[in-house]
């Protein structure tokens, strides 16, 4: 039987009941990685900012 016709309707497999310290701890992980990959992204992430040099002033 495929992963479909156990699931047929698309609903996320249920969790077990989490207490709410496992909650807090689950999602301060999850943070953790989101602000991990987006510092490992960072610097792609930022645009090209062509040099210009200022005037020399007369």
């Amino acid at each position: 039987m495929s992963r479909d016709q156990q699931n047929p309707k698309g609903a996320p497999p249920a969790r077990p009941a989490e207490s709410p310290g496992q909650q807090r701890e689950r999602e301060s992980h999850e943070n953790e990685n989101q602000d991990e990959a987006l510092e490992e992204t960072f610097p792609a992430s930022d645009p090209v900012s062509p040099f210009i040099p200022a005037k020399k002033p007369e």
